[in-house]
């Protein structure tokens, strides 16, 4: 009966990045991987916040300035920048995102019970970004554990997976070369 009560409470493992020196955290079930900071290509039309895309490893993958998003001033890029690779549902299919971050720091576990739930007010980020907060030792600080799949909306989700998909259109189109431009120009 002990052991099951133990195994309610084991703790879950988050990885932790920085952002305008503030440390977050994200549930590494929807990490994938993390790379260094590479070429990013433009994509017109686009939210602010959408940096463009990526290839990783033959795929499009749309990359999203993570500060900006969260309503925080823009940065410099440095060599401890990086892009974490998270996957996401959109439309019921699974979907990589790039989320740019300042750096990355720790892979930590947090037990259930340390996690606070989000304020209603008293922060500048959107309650519903936030999956929790825990307290980092005994400082006054707290570590703030975003929800990657609250950020974006559905909408937004939508715009982005798009982003990637014309991407890729656009690549195996000059990659194929342009036998079909009449017809498309005809329809």
């Amino acid at each position: 009966m002990q052991q099951q009560e133990g195994m309610a409470t084991e703790s879950k493992e988050y990885l932790t990045i920085t952002l305008d020196n503030e440390q977050f955290a994200l549930d590494i079930n929807k990490v994938s991987e993390v790379l260094d900071l590479t070429s990013i290509t433009r994509v017109p039309r686009m939210p602010d916040f959408v940096l463009g895309v990526i290839n990783l490893r033959s795929n499009v993958v749309p990359v999203i300035d993570l500060r900006q998003k969260l309503g925080m001033e823009t940065a410099e890029r440095t060599k401890e920048s990086c892009i974490v690779i998270v996957e996401l549902e959109i439309e019921g299919e699974a979907c990589k995102m790039g989320a740019l971050t300042d750096s990355i720091d720790d892979v930590m576990g947090i037990n259930p019970e340390q996690i606070a739930p989000p304020p209603k007010m008293g922060t500048n980020l959107r309650p519903e970004f936030i999956e929790g907060m825990v307290r980092q030792n005994e400082e006054e600080k707290f570590l703030i554990i975003l929800d990657i799949e609250m950020i974006l909306s559905s909408e937004e989700l939508a715009v982005v997976k798009k982003a990637g998909e014309e991407e890729q259109g656009s690549t195996e189109y000059y990659q194929s070369g342009p036998q079909d431009r009449e017809t498309s120009a005809e329809a």
